[in-house]
C-alpha cells in the first residue's frame, strides 16, 4: 500500500478508513467500479449477462483444475480454463444452430458439475468454500496492482475498439458491410469479459459476481438516453456501489462482495421505477 493513499485515508473523518485491510479494499473498489462497468455496458447491450453468469461460475472448476494440478495459487488455471470456455461458448454460438442461451445453460451445468465433483472428493470443498463469496479485505499490494494494470488494459481497449464492438451489438450485418470481422471482435470482446470476471471472483465471490457487471449499466441504461451518459451513469453507478457496499459491510460485518451487489441493485430499482413511471413501459434501448 502506497504512504501517500494511506495517508490520505487516514485524514478520512471516519473509522474504517484506519484500517490498512480497509484502505486496500478501497483502492480496490476504486479500480473495480469502472473495470466492470466499461464492459458491463457492452455486456447488457449484447444481452450476454447470462453468458458472464456462466463464466463466474465455471471459475470453480478452474479452481478445481488447480488443486489437480497441486497448483497453490489457482488464479492461473482459473484464467485459462474461463478464456478456453469463452472460446467453446463463442464458437458453438457461431456454427450450432442451438440457441444461445441453451448452449451456455448446458456449458455452465457440465462445468459447474465438474469442479464440485473434484472439489468435493473426500470432503475437501469447504477449503474452496471462499470463492463462493469472495473476500475484498485480503488484497494484497500484488493484487492491487494486477487489477490497475487490468484496468488500464480494459481503458486501452475501450477506446481503440468500442466503436466497433457497439456497431456489432447494434446490427452485425452493418458491421460485416464495414468489414468489421465480427466474429473475431465477438470473440475477443468474450474472453476479455472471461478473463475480468474469473480475475475478480477471489475477491467479489462466484455467487454475486455477475451482478457487478450487470447492475451498474442496467441500472444506467434506464436512466440514460444518450451512449455517453449511459456509459458516464454506467461507471458512476458502479463507483457507489461498490464504495458504498464496502463501507457498508464494514458496520454490518457482512461479506463484502454480496453487499455491494445489493447496493447495485438498489440503484437498478431506483431507476427502474421512474423509468416505468414516465415511460409507461421499458424504457427503448440506447
Amino acid at each position: 500500500m502506497s504512504g501517500v493513499w494511506a495517508h490520505l485515508c487516514e485524514s478520512f473523518p471516519f473509522e474504517w478508513a484506519q484500517y490498512s485491510f480497509m484502505q486496500n479494499a478501497l483502492l480496490a473498489a476504486i479500480l473495480l467500479a469502472p473495470l466492470f462497468a466499461l464492459p458491463g455496458c457492452l455486456v447488457v447491450n449484447n444481452r450476454m449477462a447470462f453468458f458472464s453468469d456462466a463464466i463466474g461460475h465455471a471459475a470453480l472448476t478452474g479452481v478445481a483444475i488447480g488443486a489437480l494440478a497441486g497448483i497453490a495459487q489457482p488464479l492461473p488455471s482459473m484464467l485459462i480454463f474461463a478464456m478456453c470456455l469463452a472460446f467453446v461458448i463463442s464458437y458453438l454460438r457461431r456454427v450450432s444452430a442451438v440457441p444461445t442461451d441453451t448452449i451456455i445453460s448446458i456449458v455452465m451445468a457440465g462445468s459447474m458439475a465438474l469442479g464440485i465433483v473434484i472439489l468435493s472428493r473426500k470432503g475437501g470443498f469447504s477449503r474452496y468454500s471462499r470463492y463462493l463469496i469472495g473476500d475484498l479485505l485480503s488484497l494484497s499490494a500484488a493484487d492491487l496492482y494486477i487489477i490497475g494494470f487490468t484496468l488500464l488494459f480494459v481503458i486501452a481497449v475501450w477506446l481503440l475498439l468500442f466503436n466497433k464492438f457497439y456497431l456489432i451489438s447494434f446490427n452485425e450485418t452493418i458491421a460485416r458491410s464495414r468489414n468489421i470481422n465480427v466474429w473475431g471482435y465477438d470473440l475477443f470482446f468474450s474472453v476479455m469479459v472471461a478473463f475480468i470476471v474469473t480475475l475478480a471472483v477471489q475477491w467479489i465471490g462466484i455467487l454475486v459476481i455477475n451482478s457487478l457487471l450487470v447492475l451498474p449499466a442496467a441500472a444506467a441504461r434506464n436512466m440514460a438516453s444518450k451512449l455517453r451518459i449511459y456509459v458516464i451513469s454506467a461507471v458512476l453507478i458502479s463507483l457507489m456501489s461498490c464504495v458504498g457496499g464496502l463501507v457498508l459491510s464494514f458496520y454490518l460485518a457482512t461479506a463484502a462482495g454480496a453487499t455491494i451487489a445489493l447496493v447495485a441493485l438498489g440503484f437498478y430499482i431506483f431507476s427502474f421505477v421512474p423509468s416505468c413511471r414516465i415511460t409507461g413501459d421499458k424504457k427503448p434501448g440506447v
